[in-house]
């Protein structure tokens, strides 16, 4: 606040915390939440809408009149039918909500006990719907990796360079929408590809592996 800085939080993933971890934080109650506070909120996790890009906000009254000369100026905004069904999905699909959050909940808890028995692989950071890995091959790209992976064991996972400078050494993956039996077959063939994916060579420097 002294030095005019607002801080913006991003809650996508709110409705996947724990109940019994209660509130994440307490800054709305704070008296300088209403000048330099920023509250985001997508609704397209929680309520399995990600086309249809409809959030909600939270911040102070004066920072909220000037954000909105801000977005009355764009020339796209989220569609009309899916801001009307939302007043009542809240309320209506409060238990469904819990449902689906308890499902991840239970993959993500999975991945992190499966993942610590495959070698050479290890869970840097696990959230709602992605895990963060660091790959056993320091030495590779990450994007390099990541073809690999598509390639030879039918995995699709992300860089971490798309995510930021060094973050050569880690790949993420999501695991929200796949099945405990296809998180258990990711294991397996992680497991499986460890010893047989190239290092350095290029296709024409390596020979056959187990998977050609």
């Amino acid at each position: 606040m002294r030095r005019s800085l607002y801080l913006v939080l991003d809650e996508t993933y709110r409705d996947f915390l724990p109940p019994e971890a209660g509130a994440p934080h307490a800054l709305f109650a704070d008296p300088r939440a209403e000048t330099n506070l920023v509250g985001l909120y997508s609704f397209s996790k929680a309520y399995a809408i990600p086309g249809h890009r409809m959030g909600a906000m939270i911040a102070g009254g004066t920072i909220l009149a000037e954000i909105e000369k801000v977005i009355d100026s764009l020339q796209i905004c989220a569609p009309r039918p899916a801001q009307a069904a939302l007043p009542w999905a809240i309320e209506a699909l409060a238990e469904w909500r819990a449902d689906n959050a308890a499902t991840i909940a239970s993959r993500a808890r999975l991945f992190e006990r499966m993942i610590a028995d495959v070698p050479g692989w290890e869970l840097d950071q696990i959230g709602a719907y992605f895990a963060y890995l660091r790959h056993p091959w320091p030495d590779r790209p990450a994007a390099a990796v990541a073809a690999d992976l598509a390639r030879h064991l039918g995995i699709l996972a992300l860089p971490g360079s798309f995510f930021g400078p060094h973050q050569e050494k880690h790949l993420r993956i999501a695991f929200a929408n796949v099945t405990e039996d296809g998180i258990s077959e990711i294991m397996r063939r992680l497991a499986l590809g460890f010893p047989a994916l190239p290092t350095n060579q290029t296709d024409d420097e390596k020979g056959p592996s187990i998977h050609d």
